[in-house]
């Protein structure tokens, strides 16, 4: 059997300072917190993106600190929806553009990337009808979802994709609960249901990949979608300096697993030869974990090598059958 090889991105984050472009779409001096994990995700979006782009942008996180009236962080159209109908406004545009290409007002060759952003709870919440609506009907955009985890905008309150365990203001831990208890939803297991044709997970920590999955979803035939870790300091009680060292332990550690799923086919961006980093490296940084006893991350690194090893078989699976 052929060796799998995977791409070569993740192994070159050292020099994406000297690879990345210099130029800025999401320009510096917003209101982000020290640290912030989303407002980097939408740095790197956006220098693949390039100029001829349009940002539909869910209520949340990287709205409220890019555009506090007069002022604006976006160097591209920017339109605000709200929680639950980024992506429709997205559909609507995309149609948009199709009926001026048809009617000669905009040439039939110029490629406008559409790219709708929400966050966790604007996505796995509020606003998930509206995106399996826009995935059904085939609507040719690239949905980002910048999971901070919970809903960190309005007070750190839990949401579907806040993890098991983790204490926020609506989950907190206490004598009679470990804080979150549900599993994290799987929102891109949910997007490759509906059988589009691109699909990947991305950490800012390594960003050529990222913005290499942008590419590749931006030139998708059809609606794509990426998931991508944004790290919340005041929300999951991290060091601000420690963002981009705590993206990547949750990557070694299986937590939040890289990988693209392209027409059904699934492919680890990095796999681990020498097998994932304890997951105690992890939690025991995060102040939202700190009430954790041994026996629950016990069965949260349990999970955890599950789903490892079910993406595992997902990719041997595809590799053979392919």
């Amino acid at each position: 059997m052929s060796k799998i090889l995977r791409p070569k991105e993740v192994f070159l984050n050292v020099f994406a300072n000297k690879m990345v472009s210099r130029r800025e779409y999401f320009a510096r001096g917003h209101r982000a917190c020290q640290g912030c994990g989303a407002a980097l995700v939408l740095r790197l979006i956006f220098k693949e993106a390039g100029p001829n782009t349009i940002a539909v942008n869910a209520t949340g996180c990287m709205e409220i600190i890019s555009s506090p009236y007069p002022y604006t962080a976006w160097k591209i159209p920017w339109v605000h929806v709200a929680f639950e109908n980024a992506a429709a406004v997205a559909s609507g545009i995309e149609a948009a553009i199709k009926a001026l290409k048809n009617k000669g007002k905009i040439p039939a060759n110029e490629d406008i990337n559409i790219i709708a952003i929400g966050g966790d709870g604007g996505t796995a919440d509020i606003g998930i009808q509206a995106l399996s609506g826009a995935f059904a009907r085939w609507h040719k955009f690239l949905y980002v979802c910048y999971d901070n985890e919970a809903y960190m905008n309005t007070g750190v309150q839990g949401s579907s994709s806040t993890p098991l365990g983790a204490s926020t203001t609506t989950t907190p831990a206490g004598k009679i609960s470990i804080g979150q208890g549900n599993w994290k939803k799987n929102l891109p297991e949910i997007a490759v249901a509906h059988r589009i044709p691109y699909v990947a997970t991305a950490c800012p920590a390594y960003p050529l990949d990222l913005m290499r999955k942008v590419k590749k979803a931006l030139n998708a035939n059809g609606p794509s979608y990426i998931h991508i870790l944004a790290v919340c300091p005041p929300g999951w009680g991290t060091p601000p300096e420690l963002t981009i060292r705590i993206s990547r332990m949750a990557v070694e550690t299986g937590v939040f697993p890289l990988y693209e799923v392209e027409n059904g086919r699934y492919c680890l961006s990095l796999d681990m030869p020498e097998g994932l980093r304890p997951i105690e490296d992890y939690i025991t940084i995060q102040r939202r974990y700190r009430h954790l006893k041994k026996e629950t991350i016990s069965e949260i690194r349990n999970r955890v090598l599950k789903e490892y090893k079910r993406l595992q078989l997902l990719e041997k699976m595809d590799f053979e059958e392919s």
